[in-house]
């Protein structure tokens, strides 16, 4: 098994073995995602995110960072029946190949997916979201804090995937030359939501890092 998260191997091996295996389309697109070299969440990152969709009673969903729609998907069938999940992605082979996969599950009714620049769909957008998964470009997600703030309904969730970033955002020793710019613009967002007056934030060290943050205020579960 290819374990490339931040905690030990063993670790990881071990939480995954207590995962039930993937059927059906999702065993089909993590067989695609991996021969295509495309990154999906990892399989604790979808459990984390089903049972955190679930408790929460979260049905109106925004993501950012489509892929092939793995993850539009796992939280469609977290949120369940009358869910919406409109999912944000830039590039159009990814667009496609997302609709096409979301078109052969049970969720083509609930999830649209918006070809774009997420900062700019973002600003467009004026739907209140019960929850917000951001797994994007890892250098911008600082950018689109203050839009998706507006977006997300008092009492709602941010969580944002890879925030640890390879650990290298917890650690210069780990820290490629490369990367510099990515790590010194998360070490920042991080900051952002952990010191933002609205936000209760946790970071979690599971899958690349995960951040949770719930936004001040009592979410009206009328809506």
């Amino acid at each position: 098994m290819d374990v490339d998260g931040i905690s030990r191997d063993y670790i990881q091996e071990y939480i995954r073995s207590n995962i039930a295996p993937s059927e059906g389309i999702f065993k089909s697109m993590e067989r695609y995602a991996k021969e295509n070299r495309i990154p999906i969440i990892q399989p604790e990152v979808a459990r984390f995110l089903e049972v955190l969709i679930k408790g929460l009673r979260s049905h109106r969903i925004l993501e950012v960072g489509t892929a092939i729609g793995y993850s539009a998907i796992v939280m469609a069938r977290a949120a369940g029946k009358g869910c919406r999940v409109v999912t944000i992605e830039k590039d159009a082979d990814m667009v496609q190949r997302a609709r096409d996969n979301i078109d052969k599950s049970d969720f083509s009714s609930n999830i649209e997916v918006v070809r774009g620049d997420a900062l700019m769909v973002i600003n467009d957008l004026s739907e209140g979201f019960d929850l917000v998964f951001v797994d994007g470009a890892k250098g911008h997600y600082g950018e689109m804090l203050d839009s998706i703030l507006k977006l997300l309904v008092p009492g709602g969730t941010l969580v944002c995937d890879n925030v640890l970033f390879r650990g290298m955002v917890a650690s210069d020793s780990l820290v490629k030359r490369r990367k510099i710019t990515i790590v010194k613009r998360m070490r920042r967002f991080l900051i952002s939501i952990t010191q933002h007056p609205l936000l209760e934030t946790a970071i979690v060290p599971i899958g690349d890092g995960v951040s949770v943050s719930v936004k001040e205020g009592i979410r009206d579960e009328k809506d």
